[in-house]
């Protein structure tokens, strides 16, 4: 989203704000009022504070307010016991506040905060559809940084880097910006209804202690009171309440940044002080030769023979295929460093020095981007011979990432990209997390490694016994003691669980009814102490 403008120091190279007509006046705020919930800006104030300070946010009218609460009241009813599509209906639950707050600020969509919005839900359905907690733990942490990401717009690399975490600073302020708007307000009739909403509460108070009190006195009174009143476990009690302010806060945070952001693209950066072509070009130069020659090497290896090369004395293929890959992911993490170190310092008072830069630093991207199909496909034989594992599919994705952040950054160095690129590339990321999540990781590794052992490759069960209810349909297809092993402590998991259609994944429901068909004995530990387990190296 955009916010309307207010005074402060341009934004280098363009801005994701904007205005909005009238918005000055609907800030709700005198001329010249301080914001009683950001440090004063005085002299002595950092910069970079005073370049970013937000706007005051404007009182929050009452259907702001009435929808935060419909939010902590709906994360309270659903989000107790468990995760499932229940995160994506509290996500839709808690984005009402913050655009009602954004459209009275005087904000206005963009395509890129209609994007951001996307990819959040997208994340946030990530639950719905697997098991596993670690790729939704990872779904759910970016979601909320994409939100935030919403909610700020940016368009510099400090607007988007920063963005993803300011959302963070407004939970704590959002809650004295209610309670201000909400003890200065004039309700209809409240000098009446407001007495009665206080004897019935301290009626319902009074009630539930002295009736516990009697119902465990007299079982006839304790019969009584159990047909009259509807049944209520008490004992999830603590935990709605936890969970209802916890979404009441996430909702007004959401709501206060959107009234109020943060301007982190107006963040001053100093310009790196530019060097002389010797200076700069000598390095990248002899940085160019060098992976250059490495990228030669893999060629040779590649189309002279990739098994006559391993079959040498005293070169162990798993050693350096495992060994090679973590190298050269560090390579390709450098190298980003590198390039941007580069075109920080980079010559570009001509445009024979421009013309230099484009021309190294693309060389040099491209060289890494073999780098970076070497090291793939090092691992992909590494698991051809030893099977998927998390750690494994995981360091892969990464690798893929950067791959594509380096295409991005070379179109970039060639084309130009002051504007885009930031953007695209945090955007990169928020595609790979949610499509990592989506692909069912768990789901895969079962899948590659069943598929191993039915072609006479050893398995190793205890590890696959460990993965989550994703890996149940690949598991099944396992015969006798196998199965057993595989399935028994998913099997147990799953009979420990009593949550409703909203807190229940798909990946969960597709795996008990599995298991319901073919049931697991109670004795699978015997079956695990009966199974000839693989040796695969994790």
């Amino acid at each position: 989203m955009s916010s309307p403008t207010v005074p402060g120091p341009p934004i280098p190279g363009g801005s994701g704000g904007g205005s909005g007509p009238g918005a000055g006046a609907r800030t709700g705020v005198p001329a010249g009022s301080a914001n009683p919930w950001r440090p004063p800006v005085g002299p002595s104030t950092p910069a970079w504070i005073t370049a970013t300070a937000a706007r005051v946010p404007a009182t929050p009218r009452l259907r702001v307010l009435g929808a935060a609460v419909g939010a902590g009241l709906f994360s309270a009813v659903l989000m107790a016991h468990g995760l499932g599509v229940n995160l994506l209906l509290f996500a839709l639950a808690a984005a009402v506040p913050a655009a009602l707050a954004a459209r009275a600020g005087g904000r206005r969509v963009r395509p890129w905060t209609v994007t951001w919005v996307l990819a959040a839900l997208v994340l946030a359905a990530v639950p719905a559809l697997t098991d596993a907690g670690w790729p939704v733990f990872l779904a759910v942490t970016v979601a909320l940084g994409v939100a935030s990401l919403a909610l700020h717009g940016g368009t510099r690399w400090a607007g988007v880097l920063l963005g993803p975490l300011g959302v963070w600073a407004h939970f704590l302020p959002s809650l004295f910006w209610a309670a201000g708007s909400a003890r200065g307000r004039s309700y209809p009739a409240k000098a009446k209804v407001l007495p009665v909403l206080k004897a019935v509460l301290v009626a319902a108070v009074l009630l539930v202690v002295f009736g516990a009190l009697f119902a465990s006195a007299d079982a006839a009174v304790a019969d009584l009171l159990d047909g009259l009143t509807p049944s209520v476990d008490l004992s999830d009690l603590p935990a709605r309440v936890v969970f209802f302010w916890g979404g009441l806060v996430v909702a007004l945070g959401a709501a206060h940044t959107a009234a109020a952001p943060r301007r982190w693209d107006r963040l001053p950066v100093r310009p790196g002080r530019t060097r002389t072509r010797l200076e700069w070009a000598v390095p990248m130069v002899a940085l160019n030769l060098l992976f250059g020659a490495f990228v030669a090497i893999q060629a040779v290896v590649f189309f002279g023979g990739y098994e006559a090369v391993m079959s040498k004395p005293g070169l162990v293929p798993a050693e350096y295929a495992r060994q090679g890959f973590w190298q050269l992911l560090w390579v390709t993490v450098l190298t980003l460093v590198v390039v941007a170190l580069a075109q920080h310092w980079a010559p570009r008072r001509t445009a024979g020095d421009r013309l230099l830069t484009k021309s190294l630093v693309g060389l040099l991207c491209a060289l890494t981007v073999v780098v970076v199909a070497t090291a793939y496909y090092r691992m992909q034989r590494y698991v051809g011979a030893f099977g998927l594992t998390r750690l494994r599919i995981s360091v892969t994705a990464v690798e893929l990432w950067l791959g594509v952040v380096l295409l991005l950054v070379l179109v970039g160095v060639v084309f130009g990209a002051r504007r885009w690129l930031p953007r695209a590339v945090v955007l990169s990321a928020v595609v790979g997390v949610a499509v990592f999540g989506l692909i069912r990781p768990d789901a895969m590794i079962a899948e590659q490694n069943v598929a191993r052992s039915e072609d006479g490759y050893s398995i190793d069960i205890g590890y696959l016994g460990g993965l989550s209810a994703d890996a149940v349909p690949a598991l099944d297809r396992l015969e006798g003691d196998l199965r057993s092993c595989a399935l028994g402590r998913i099997s147990e998991s799953l009979a420990d669980r009593d949550r409703s259609w909203y807190s229940t994944s798909l990946a969960e429901a597709r795996a008990a009814d599995i298991l319901r068909g073919r049931p697991v004995g109670q004795d699978w530990p015997s079956a695990c102490a009966r199974s000839v387990l693989g040796t695969t190296s994790r």
